[in-house]
Order: structure tokens, then sequence, then C-alpha cells
């Protein structure tokens, strides 16, 4: 009964170190990080160096919308917020703070959008 066991765990030792070394040599050669989670956007994997993922939509990094009658604002990093309503309706733009979920109220004021 032992020696079964220490086979089976001697076996289970090998698969491990050689899966690992096998992996390794395989990072170093192609340069891939391997087994890495892809960022998702919603269902969808998204390319972060390019592209950023904005209420499950995916945005490219460069792209502009607007924040008002005359601002513009980038979706990926910044937020449009409303300040004021009625006739004197007044935006701010704030940063989007990273790795945080980002709200109007909260977060730091980057500008503000005048008429």
């Amino acid at each position: 009964m032992v020696p079964r066991i220490l086979g089976s765990v001697c076996i289970l030792l090998f698969l491990l170190i050689w899966c690992s070394v096998a992996s390794t040599g395989a990072h170093m050669n192609s340069g891939l990080l391997l087994c890495q989670p892809a960022p998702m956007c919603g269902h969808r994997m998204y390319n972060p160096l390019e592209q950023c993922c904005d209420y499950d939509t995916i945005l490219l990094l460069n792209r502009t919308r607007l924040c008002g009658p005359n601002c513009t604002f980038w979706p990926c990093l910044e937020l449009c917020c409303p300040e004021s309503f009625g006739p004197q309706r007044r935006f701010v733009v704030r940063l989007k703070v990273q790795g945080m979920k980002s709200r109007c109220h909260s977060s730091p004021i980057s500008r503000v959008c005048a008429r």
C-alpha cells in the first residue's frame, strides 16, 4: 500500500515540476504571458493598451465625447458630470480614479465646462 502511494506522489511531483519548467520555457521564448486572465468588458475581451471598458462598451483610448454644449472629455479617463440643472446648466469633467468605481460626486474635478 505504501509503495503505491509513494509512487503516485512521485509521479504527481514529476508532472508538476515538468509542467512548470515547460511553461516557463515557453514564456521566456515567446514573450507571452501564459495563464493570465484576459481583461474583460462584459463578456468580451479587450486590449487595455489600445482600448478601455466604459459601462460594458469597448472604446478606443483616444476617443472623445461631448460634455455640455462645447466641452469634450475622454470617456476612458474622465466623467462628464452635470453640476446644476435649469436654464444655466453647468457641466464639469471629473477624473476617473484608477481601480475604483468612479462617481460624479466623489471624483476630483479636472475642469469646469464653460458656456
